[in-house]
């Protein structure tokens, strides 16, 4: 009995890796949209690609990215109104960006008022070169130098208590892979970035483990991070069966969002972080619906 249950659970885990899935849009909140928005546009170079305000919720958000959502990881800035400022915890890292020319990004951006938090330059004992700046809001940008690529918002980097439990989760609950695994015991951290393809290729999820460091606090700043799928209800399967083994739980049924009829289903990681998977037909209707 037991080897005809596991049966259709290999079968089940083997779904993700053959899904349709990318990297949609990543949801944070911020205290003055405008002030983000001509922020985003001016230094980072990103496009406004839609805006929209709900009074009746009392939030507007706004999508900003580097080319269309049909395509591109883009940023879902959110503004609840009369709500200036949040927490952003101690367990979101930062963004990053890729650029041609770090230091030209980094002038761009200084001149226009921006916080440089570590100058351009190469990182130590690496051939990369990269330099950090903070948005208005306090989030923390890396500036990465890279030639040409379909997609240059290429990381979300997010801190966790145990990295071989975390890689195991988003392996089998999302089909992402490992592409870089770095230990670095002289700063005391292991990171491994994980996705769908290569990393100068794609945007990844960059998690972090510093030594001896299993919990964080979350803040009420960063939200979740939406990936496209094509099949809500048996991805969510998959994510059941896999927090039962590694934490984590489902924080959405799946099924259609009331008034808009977008299927998603949403879980939280073993730490706490929070995916939301979206149904790619449904996602490119709404797109074309706005």
């Amino acid at each position: 009995m037991a080897e005809a249950h596991a049966a259709p659970n290999a079968e089940l885990l083997e779904w993700p890796k053959k899904d349709k899935r990318r990297f949609l849009h990543v949801v944070y909140r911020v205290g003055d949209l405008d002030r983000t928005i001509k922020f985003y546009t001016e230094c980072f170079g990103m496009k406004l690609l839609r805006k929209r305000d709900i009074p009746e919720e009392k939030y507007s958000n706004a999508f900003l990215g580097f080319g269309s959502e049909e395509t591109n990881f883009v940023v879902e800035l959110t503004y609840n109104y009369g709500v200036s400022s949040y927490d952003i915890g101690t367990g979101f890292g930062h963004f990053a960006i890729a650029t041609p020319d770090v230091y030209k990004l980094v002038e761009d951006i200084r001149a226009k008022g921006g916080v440089v938090t570590r100058e351009p330059g190469p990182v130590k004992g690496g051939q990369s070169v990269i330099a950090f700046v903070k948005d208005p809001d306090g989030y923390v940008f890396e500036l990465i130098q890279r030639g040409p690529t379909p997609e240059p918002l290429c990381q979300v980097m997010l801190r966790v208590g145990d990295l071989d439990r975390s890689i195991k989760f988003y392996e089998q609950a999302l089909g992402m892979r490992v592409v870089k695994k770095v230990d670095r015991p002289e700063y005391k951290y292991t990171l491994a970035m994980l996705g769908y393809a290569e990393e100068h290729e794609t945007t990844v999820l960059e998690l972090t483990y510093n030594y001896g460091v299993t919990e964080y606090t979350k803040g009420n700043a960063y939200a979740q991070i939406a990936i496209g799928t094509d099949d809500v209800y048996k991805s969510a399967e998959v994510v059941n069966l896999v927090t039962q083994e590694l934490g984590g739980k489902i924080t959405r049924q799946p099924g259609p969002i009331p008034g808009l009829n977008t299927k998603i289903t949403s879980f939280l990681d073993p730490d706490g972080w929070k995916t939301v998977l979206v149904d790619n037909e449904d996602f490119l209707k709404e797109l074309h619906k706005e």
